[in-house]
This record gives structure tokens, sequence and C-alpha cells, in this order.
């Protein structure tokens, strides 16, 4: 089954079901650490979703899971507009790196309401297909007056 984008290269467009691999994972894990108390796992997290925004999905270790791994077995799923989840990941990231610093700070019960936020949404977009914060985009988008089509390509 052969690639109609490159999914490293052309990062304006992204298949469909890798932010929905990502959100289960982040999700999960997230979920995971606040079961284990590990508090350190959400640092991890954190900066594992700055590391594949800023470095690109080659950084993003989700990412590869679903394009090395599950993509290459199942095939390609419908092509859209990466900027809604790109969008959503940095909301994620930001909700994580500050249950990180509010942990640090001693405030773990904030920390945890934020972590879990995070795990919520991120499982109920993996399971649903309704990404809140991509939802929350679109409407800022379209607020804006930027003409923006769900699903470009």
């Amino acid at each position: 089954m052969g690639r109609s984008v490159h999914p490293y290269d052309d990062t304006a467009v992204i298949d469909s079901r890798a932010p929905r691999t990502n959100q289960a994972v982040i999700g999960s894990l997230a979920m995971l650490a606040f079961v284990f108390n590990a508090q350190w796992l959400i640092a991890l997290l954190a900066i594992q979703l700055i590391l594949g925004l800023t470095m690109g999905r080659r950084w993003c270790l989700p990412c590869l899971l679903y394009f090395e791994v599950i993509q290459p077995r199942i095939g390609e799923g419908r092509i859209e507009d990466s900027r809604p989840p790109r969008f959503a990941n940095q909301v994620g990231a930001v909700f994580l790196s500050v249950a990180t610093i509010a942990f640090l700070v001693g405030a773990d019960t904030f920390g945890w309401v934020l972590a879990l936020i995070v795990s919520t949404l991120a499982l109920f977009s993996a399971m649903s297909g309704i990404c809140l914060g991509c939802e929350a985009y679109m409407a800022i988008a379209r607020a804006r007056g930027m003409r923006l089509d769900r699903y470009p390509v």
C-alpha cells in the first residue's frame, strides 16, 4: 500500500489516524501516571509533545509507531489539514508542562487535574474521533475570518 503524502516531509497535512494514535498513547500514559502517582511520566509526556512539535514528526514516538509500524500494515487513512491536531498537541504540551511545574512546587492536586484533563480529552478523541482541541482550532480560525477546509486534500 503506497502513501499519497510523505509522513515526515509533507507536514501541512497528516493521515487522520496518526493523531488518534498519538492521543491514545498520551491519554493512556497520562492515566497510568495518575494511577501510579508517576509525576515524572507527566514530565516525559510534556517533553515528548514539545519535541514532536518543535523538531518534527520523526521525534514524536507515537508518530513513529503509527507511520513505521501501523500505517504500513493497514494503509493510509484520510489525509487532512495538520493544523488542528498540531494546535491540540500545543494545548496538551502546555497543560502537561504546567502540571509538571505544579508538581515541582508542591501543588500536586492542581498538577493532576491538568494531567487528567489532557488524559480525558486525548482518550475521548482517540476513541470517538472527536478532537475538542481540533474543534477549538477550527472555531478560532473561523472567528478570525480564516477560510479553513476541514479536509483539504
